[in-house]
């Protein structure tokens, strides 16, 4: 069956199999053979060599004390199957434990020569397990990680073997003792880890280039940069509600009457409604159906049904027979309306962006008894319901203050900031000092916001979490003292505050002043 068996073949033919190996080189039996004060390279000493690691193993073996059962129960636990390999008699013994692993038959095998066992091997693997043997070969200790194909049904399952070679006095290769652990499951959640970050690098990245694009356009078709910054963050708000419906259904879709709850519920209560059958839209659809609805709002609000208090909106959509929808925005009791003297980029995003989106069309009507919109999508828009489906949005009325009055005045008050995203803390510091306010902090992290406490403070911003830590520590002690804040969040859960405090909750992406709003709101009542 082939010439004298190196160190490096005895090892080979512990595995069963396969290739594809992955060293780590810092196993269980690598160091066992460390403790034993041996060298770097983890060979084992002569003393040591002659005796087989785990007492000979278990196989056969017919010692009853408890130490034994020990081992026995722990190998049981662990999932672990353990081999023999006697070099010298050319025997391979198998275990019932490894054996249910493997599909090898329990008990003692011939095995002279490692290529006996290479018809197991996956043939994708075997090149790069025998290179990876030959890095090893110095060590004596071993570890690998590789495909085998199951010689009972023809499973393809991930094995985990590690070995120690033991020598007799003479130093040659005596028998190679180890164990075996199928990690198929651990490789395939590895495999599922990587495939979901890299589909959350994919929509990161996604969602940084429509923000980019939506900055550039917006900025192109407004004068003022007060005018850019109310459109710019309405038109972020709006992919936001989108993005926090998408994970809450972990991103299998959006039902069209959530994204009206989410765009409608807080900006028009009383005035609007809106009515359809249950559906929902892919990913892509939902956040441009969120922005189509957020431009026609907007619309509304400056000029409008929502503008006057008599106004009203109705949204109703329905399906289609090719599997799509059509959804009807109606707007009465405004005031009179007459088509805008040139095109904004509003429009544009509801009759291109909108309507190519939706893999449909999109038409304005400027009625003088109001405006009225029809939006229609194919089917492709559409997605199956979602295993998971979140609860329709609730208002948040400390996200949509109305600031017509003016910017919010925090002329002398103390404002505790704590924020642990550093732009974020820069833009409230800078914002909050504009309207008049002393900033105490900003404070990035738990500890240094409780040691900030002890400063006479008359209101707080809070984030919710601080670098995976909750802010609730500093929201007791400031509730202690009677001190007001509002938290400013990333989190998208429905209903109230963090930690059911009562305060109000501004949800990020949010403007500054939607900030300086709320807090002087709470600092007059």
């Amino acid at each position: 069956m082939g010439g004298p068996v190196s160190a490096g073949e005895a090892l080979a033919s512990t595995s069963p199999i396969v290739a594809g190996s992955r060293a780590r080189g810092k196993g269980v039996l690598a160091r066992q053979a460390a403790q034993n004060g041996d060298r770097p390279a983890r060979f084992l000493s002569p003393a040591r060599a002659q005796r087989p690691m785990f007492g000979r193993m278990t196989l056969g073996n017919p010692d009853h004390s408890d130490g034994h059962r020990r081992l026995e129960l722990a190998l049981d636990v662990a999932g672990l199957g353990e081999f023999e390999w006697d070099v010298t008699a050319g025997r391979f013994e198998v275990s019932p434990r490894m054996s249910a692993i493997t599909g090898l038959p329990a008990g003692a095998m011939p095995v002279e020569h490692s290529s006996q066992l290479e018809p197991f091997m996956h043939p994708a693997d075997r090149e790069a397990f025998r290179t990876e043997k030959v890095r090893q070969r110095p060590a004596g200790a071993y570890e690998f990680e590789f495909r085998y194909v199951r010689p009972d049904d023809g499973r393809v399952v991930w094995l985990r073997v590690a070995g120690i070679l033991n020598r007799d006095a003479a130093g040659q290769p005596a028998n190679v003792t180890g164990i075996v652990q199928d990690i198929t499951q651990v490789r395939e959640e590895e495999t599922q880890r990587q495939t979901l970050m890299a589909e959350l690098d994919h929509r990161v990245k996604n969602v940084l280039a429509a923000v980019q694009a939506l900055a550039v356009q917006t900025a192109r078709r407004t004068t003022s940069l007060d005018a850019f910054l109310q459109n710019f963050s309405g038109r972020l708000k709006a992919m936001g509600s989108a993005n926090e419906l998408l994970t809450a259904a972990r991103w299998r879709g959006a039902a069209i009457d959530h994204l009206a709850a989410a765009e409608l519920g807080a900006l028009a209560p009383g005035q609007a409604t809106w009515e359809g059958p249950e559906l929902f839209l892919t990913p892509r659809a939902a956040n441009a159906l969120a922005l189509g609805l957020h431009e026609l709002a907007a619309n509304a609000v400056k000029f409008g049904a929502l503008s006057l208090d008599t106004g009203r909106v109705r949204v109703r959509w329905s399906k289609t027979a090719d599997g799509g929808f059509e959804l009807n925005w109606t707007e009465t009791g405004g005031p009179t309306v007459s088509a805008p003297a040139k095109r904004g980029f509003g429009s544009t995003l509801l009759e291109e962006v909108t309507s190519r989106e939706l893999n449909g069309a999109t038409a304005i009507d400027y009625r003088p008894a109001g405006v009225v919109a029809k939006l229609q999508a194919g089917a492709a828009a559409v997605a199956p319901r979602p295993e998971t489906v979140p609860e329709v949005p609730t208002a948040r009325p400390a996200e949509t203050l109305v600031t017509a009055a003016g910017p919010a005045s925090l002329k002398g008050a103390r404002v505790l900031i704590v924020e642990d995203a550093v732009l974020l803390a820069m833009e409230l510091e800078s914002g909050l000092s504009d309207a008049g306010a002393t900033v105490i902090g900003p404070a990035y992290e738990l500890e240094e916001a409780m040691g900030l406490l002890d400063q006479p403070i008359d209101a707080a911003v809070l984030d919710a979490n601080l670098n995976g830590h909750s802010v609730s520590p500093v929201a007791e002690a400031l509730k202690a003292r009677k001190v007001p804040f509002v938290f400013a969040t990333g989190y998208g859960e429905a209903g109230g505050a963090p930690g059911d405090f009562d305060a109000p909750v501004i949800r990020k992406p949010y403007d500054v002043t939607q900030v300086a709003a709320a807090l002087a709101e709470l600092l007059r009542g």
